[in-house]
């Protein structure tokens, strides 16, 4: 992600958190672009309980040497297939690329390792030589490959097809993963999309974090898996919340409240409506359970609150909700939300003691 730094003891966390989660595959960096990089894959093959760890690595054999060396239990080697980037980037031709890539592939194998193998920009590549390059890697030893959308250019019709052809023209044997950038805002339906057409994995990052836009989210990719396509996972889906804002903090990035699964305000309710209907039954307003996922519900009181909400507040703070103390609160939050933007339990506790001063007053 642009503008972050980790050092080594916050990589070492970040491995050790996902490893608790349960996610089956953990890419800890590209060895041969850093010490620190080569060391976190070395530190976190060794440190993780369940997951693997994966390398990245260019085809080229230096890269495959660090990312081996460092310990980790898959080489990702990738290359790019797509035409702007072979003719602007790479300045190779076809031929060149399919070689490079069948070359690095049993190179890596030879040196003992699982081999995920990514086309890079695979969605803007021609379908036809993408395949015959997913063909011949496979042939060479790659087990698992991957179709990455490198620019979040994919829409969901688009990846769904492009997955189906992938799984179609490799053995059944080999694992289909993809990987989608959130250019677009599209990268968890596109991922979505993926399993659709026959992945068997999604490659995500907590919070969408990563380069320009972000990447899918890990949270949202595994509630949507989990909850809308009934598809099951190895997350312990109640640590999501927790592993999120941890990260988040690591990162030094503030999470928007209102970011799904995840964010403060993923299971806030401010409408008068909304909050009748949660109290009487959370479903109503609700798509899942809020500590399914490790969040909590909140029901806030603003200029939008309605009796119940009211009602609510007060009983948990103790206070027996009457009629006219629940009216004085009401009162209260159409005149001062607006212009003090958060209502603070403080300001609550301010208002009932006016309250039953003023009825005192009134009494005597």
């Amino acid at each position: 992600m642009p503008g972050v730094e980790l050092d080594l003891n916050e990589k070492l966390r970040i491995a050790m958190l996902l490893d608790e989660l349960g996610v089956d595959v953990i890419e800890a960096g590209f060895p041969a672009s850093s010490d620190i990089d080569r060391r976190a894959v070395s530190e976190a093959a060794s440190a993780v309980s369940r997951a693997k760890v994966a390398g990245l690595a260019r085809a080229r054999r230096s890269d495959i040497d660090a990312a081996v060396e460092a310990g980790a239990h898959i080489v990702h080697v990738f290359i790019a297939t797509s035409e702007i980037h072979m003719r602007n980037k790479l300045r190779m031709s076809r031929d060149e690329v399919l070689n490079a890539a069948v070359e690095a592939v049993e190179y890596a194998r030879d040196r003992g390792v699982d081999v995920l193998f990514s086309a890079e920009d695979a969605t803007r590549s021609d379908p036809v030589f993408l395949v015959e390059v997913y063909k011949a890697v496979v042939e060479a030893g790659a087990g698992y490959i991957n179709i990455p959308d490198t620019v979040g250019v994919a829409t969901p019709w688009r990846m769904e097809w492009l997955v189906s052809l992938v799984r179609r023209s490799l053995p059944p044997w080999v694992r289909i993963d993809v990987h989608c950038h959130n250019d677009f805002g599209l990268a968890v339906a596109n991922s979505l999309a993926g399993v659709r057409g026959g992945a068997d994995g999604v490659q995500v990052t907590v919070n969408g974090f990563g380069e320009r836009g972000g990447n899918a989210a890990l949270e949202e990719v595994a509630a949507a898996l989990h909850f809308l396509l009934g598809r099951r996972t190895n997350i312990d889906m109640s640590k999501l919340t927790p592993v999120a804002r941890e990260v988040a903090r690591l990162f030094g990035v503030q999470l928007p409240p209102n970011k799904p699964v995840v964010g403060l305000n993923a299971f806030a309710h401010e409408a008068g409506i909304h909050v009748h209907g949660v109290l009487q039954d959370p479903s109503t307003y609700e798509p899942m359970p809020p500590e399914a996922v490790g969040n909590t519900r909140r029901i806030v009181l603003g200029r939008h609150s309605g009796r119940a909400a009211v009602a609510y507040a007060l009983s948990s703070m103790g206070y027996r909700a009457e009629r006219g103390l629940v009216d004085h609160v009401l009162e209260m939050l159409k005149q001062h939300a607006p212009r003090v933007k958060k209502v603070s339990q403080e300001m609550l506790e301010d208002w009932v003691r006016r309250y039953y001063e003023e009825a005192g007053s009134l009494g005597g």
